[in-house]
C-alpha cells in the first residue's frame, strides 16, 4: 500500500526575468506515481522568501497580467527599506504576502481537482536567484 505522506521536491529554473511558471504538468505527473487513485490533499510550498504560488488562468495574458499587476502593487523602485541585490529588490520579499508561498488542493481519485481554466503557478519576481524548489506533498 502507498504512503500516506508523499513528498517531492521539483527543482525550477526560472532565469533573468520576472516569470509566471505554469507547474500543473509537474503536479499531475506526481500525482500519478503517489497518489494511486487515493483521495487526498496536494499541497505545494515554495521554500523561498521571494517567491509564491497562483492559481490562475495561463496562456490567454492572464499571468502577463499577474505581473503587471504585482509591478504597480510593488514596483521595483528604491522605497524598500529591504535594499540588499538587485535595485528595488525589496519588493521581492513583500511579495509572499500577496502572492503566497503555498497553496493545497483537492485530489479525488488521484486527479488534482481544478477548475477548467485553472493552472498551478510558481510566481517569481526575483531575478537576482534563478533556481528555486518546489515541494509537493501528497496527503492521502
Amino acid at each position: 500500500m502507498p504512503h500516506a505522506f508523499t513528498t517531492s521536491v521539483l527543482h525550477i529554473t526560472t532565469g533573468s526575468t520576472e516569470t509566471v511558471t505554469d507547474l500543473t504538468h509537474d503536479c499531475e505527473q506526481f500525482l500519478t506515481r503517489t497518489a494511486a487513485a487515493r483521495d487526498g490533499l496536494l499541497n505545494i510550498f515554495v521554500p523561498h522568501a521571494t517567491a509564491g504560488i497562483a492559481i490562475l488562468e495561463t496562456g490567454s495574458g492572464s499571468d502577463d497580467d499577474l505581473l503587471a499587476t504585482l509591478h504597480t502593487l510593488l514596483p521595483a523602485d528604491d522605497r524598500w527599506q529591504h535594499r540588499h541585490g538587485s535595485p528595488g529588490h525589496g519588493r521581492d520579499h513583500v511579495l509572499p504576502a500577496f502572492v503566497p508561498p503555498h497553496a493545497t488542493l483537492p485530489v479525488i481519485g488521484g486527479r488534482l481537482e481544478l477548475g477548467t481554466w485553472q493552472s498551478v503557478c510558481l510566481v517569481d519576481t526575483n531575478i537576482s536567484n534563478t533556481d528555486r524548489q518546489v515541494r509537493l506533498s501528497f496527503l492521502g
